[in-house]
């Protein structure tokens, strides 16, 4: 049965001060996951990422020369000019385990959409109450991977969209929507109304998810490790399906069960 435990120097590119504005920017700016001050990035992928989304508002970036000279190499454009600093600047700010890669940004958050502006299309993913921020950066680089369309997340109990969450992520941050609801079974309610089908992923499921039927528009709804999905979440779920595997150990990590679900859910809808 599947557990219920289921991211000016030569060589340095000069600066632009304008990008085109792309098209998530007609969304309004995610009110969950606002935050205090800017958006921390850092590592490669994140901040390559980050400077290559026209959506995305860079107020600070720091890098050490290799790091600025690889940018430059690798023509990534920069909204703003870099500040070159030591490694230890950037350790600074981070910490001495922040694998950062000679990279830092400050930046706004992304706008996102609302549960009702969605496309009624493809998959999204609803995560119950899941709050490591290596999780949900895993989950979110395994959505960008899985083409999907959203994760659907709540305001309470979900790590920002920043740091640690955005290192996981490996610059999927970018590419995948974060919504935030207030209430998770108002949100679930809200995407049915859009003809979302509903699967909650579940140990107690009452079939394996390969074998139960599954139509676009899917919402895979995952909860936290341990905890599982909340009673009211399984109840307004329309299907629950268990992920069954065939080793000894049947408790798999969340941000894995995703990838498994996403696999198994893709090609059930191509088929």
């Amino acid at each position: 049965m599947a557990p219920k435990s289921w991211q000016s120097k030569p060589g340095v590119r000069r600066y632009r001060d304008k990008r085109p504005v792309a098209s998530r920017t007609r969304f309004r700016a995610s009110a969950a996951h606002a935050l205090d001050g800017p958006a921390v990035l850092y590592g490669w992928h994140t901040v390559k990422a980050a400077l290559e989304n026209p959506a995305r508002r860079i107020r600070r970036l720091l890098a050490t020369e290799n790091a600025a000279r690889r940018l430059a190499e690798d023509g990534v454009p920069l909204p703003v000019k870099p500040e070159l600093v030591r490694p230890d600047v950037i350790d600074a700010r981070l910490g001495p385990d922040a694998v950062h890669q000679g990279l830092l940004a400050e930046a706004d958050p992304l706008s996102a959409p609302t549960v009702t502006e969605l496309e009624p299309d493809g998959i999204v993913l609803v995560l119950d109450q899941i709050t490591d921020p290596h999780n949900v950066g895993a989950i979110l680089r395994s959505a960008a991977a899985f083409a999907v369309g959203a994760i659907v997340t709540t305001a309470r109990h979900s790590p920002e969209a920043t740091g640690v969450l955005a290192k996981s992520a490996s610059g999927a941050l970018e590419l995948v929507p974060m919504v935030t609801v207030q209430n998770l079974a108002r949100g679930l309610e809200e995407l049915r109304q859009r003809d979302f089908l509903l699967v909650g992923l579940d140990s107690g499921g009452e079939a394996d998810l390969a074998d139960v039927a599954l139509r676009a528009p899917l919402a895979l709804v995952l909860g936290a490790e341990g905890k599982g999905l909340r009673q009211l979440t399984k109840a307004t779920c329309d299907r629950l399906a268990r992920i069954d595997v065939p080793g000894e150990i049947k408790s798999l990590n969340v941000s894995n069960a995703a990838a498994l679900a996403l696999y198994v859910a893709s090609r059930r809808l191509r088929g």
